[in-house]
This record gives structure tokens, sequence and C-alpha cells, in this order.
């Protein structure tokens, strides 16, 4: 996670009930934030060094009335780790299912392990001044771009 809770994040810090006397300067907690698409989001994160994380960092990120979308969960990955850190939503096989909130994604990091991410050209074109004319056109008429 980031050296520093950003102080967006930390003005949605909730310290009250469960999360009352934890230090202000941790990533561990709840947070209501107002997210870039309009929703109030709400966020409980966790840092990777107590007992039962087993060195996972986790953030939960819902809203009242729908998941969210790909806007938002950029925009939470950004506030609690930095542009170059992967992170991953999983989906793990039906039978560890576990949906205790039906409008909640999760984003999670290991602390000591990088997690190996697939070949970018698996995902899209980075850079079209690489490729030649021809490429360049096949490939937009057939992304639509």
């Amino acid at each position: 996670m980031r050296k520093s809770v950003p102080d967006r994040l930390e003005q949605g810090r909730v310290t009250v009930g469960r999360f009352a006397g934890r230090p202000a300067d941790r990533f561990y907690g709840c947070f209501f934030v107002h997210g870039p698409c309009g929703e109030e989001l709400k966020i409980i994160a966790s840092e990777g060094d107590a007992p039962e994380a087993q060195g996972w960092e986790h953030v939960s990120v819902s809203t009242r009335r729908r998941i969210p979308n790909w806007l938002e969960m950029s925009f939470v990955k950004d506030l609690f780790w930095a542009e170059d850190e992967c992170v991953v939503q999983f989906h793990p096989p039906r039978s560890e299912y576990i949906n205790n909130h039906p409008t909640c994604l999760h984003l999670w990091k290991h602390v000591s392990q990088d997690f190996p991410m697939p070949p970018s050209v698996l995902v899209g074109v980075k850079d079209f001044k690489s490729m030649t004319p021809e490429e360049e056109r096949a490939t937009r008429a057939w992304t639509g771009i």
C-alpha cells in the first residue's frame, strides 16, 4: 500500500463502532468517500500484517444501489496503492464463492509476492506507432476505435 494515507481518504475515515481507536496513519479501517461517478463509496481496508490476513492487503468497495464500476474501482485502487503496483480482483471457483454483500467488490495485493501479469498484447494495443498502416487499420476496424 502507499506510504501514507491520502487526505481524501483520511477525511472519510469512520471512527465509531469497531473502527474506533484505530491509528489514523494506517490503511486499516472503514472509509466513506465520494466517488468519481457521484456515488458514496463505502470502503473497508486491511493491511497485510494482521495474522489472519496471511500477507494479503485487502480493500472492499460497495455502494448502496449497485456494484462499483471500473472507474470507481480504479479510483479506489489509486487511493490505496501506487500506480505502478498490480492489484487484482479474483473470480474464485464457484465452490469458494462468498457473497455477504450484493453490491461489494474486492481488491487484493500480496505484500511479499508480485502477482504475475499476462502479456499486454492479450489485452490490447499499447502503441499504434509500432504497427504497419495495414495492421493499424485492421486493429481499429476490429476494435471499433
